[in-house]
Order: structure tokens, then sequence, then C-alpha cells
């Protein structure tokens, strides 16, 4: 599974799902849109809006969390083929 991860250093949100991928072991790259104009980019050319973080799975764009909730874990374990218990 190829799982990049696009994100900002100042993102809470961001640092709650770098967070969980380490407590699962999910292997990712990580690209910062504020070091990386181009995937800063590709980020509003995908999504339409400067949103982090968005998770990239094999190919498949997700923001995996809601604004003012937080991250979406139940759909983050789906998405992750993470079986739990």
């Amino acid at each position: 599974m190829q799982v990049t991860v696009y994100s900002t250093s100042w993102c809470r949100d961001c640092h709650n799902l770098h967070r969980f991928l380490a407590e699962q072991k999910i292997a990712y790259d990580e690209i910062d849109v504020d070091q990386n104009a181009e995937a800063e980019a590709e980020l509003l050319r995908r999504v339409g809006k400067r949103a982090v973080p968005q998770i990239v799975i094999d190919g498949e764009w997700f923001q995996p969390y809601k604004p003012g909730e937080g991250l979406l874990f139940d759909e983050l374990y789906k998405r992750l083929r993470i079986h739990c218990g």
C-alpha cells in the first residue's frame, strides 16, 4: 500500500494523523505543502482548496478529518485496512 500525506507543520489535525499512522505502523511519505509549491498546486487541483491533512492511499485522495470534529478514525481504519480487536 502506498500512502502519502499532504500536511503542514502548524496543523493540529496533521500532527494527529501522523501520530495515528505511527501508532498503527503505517509507512507513509509526507509532503509539507508550505515547503513545496508544486505539491500545494496539486492539492488545490485535486481538492479545490488548501485543506490539510489530505491522505492519498494507492492513488485515491481522502480528507481524513471533518472540520471541527477531528480525524475520522473509523474511515481511516477501513481505508487503511486496519483490523481492530
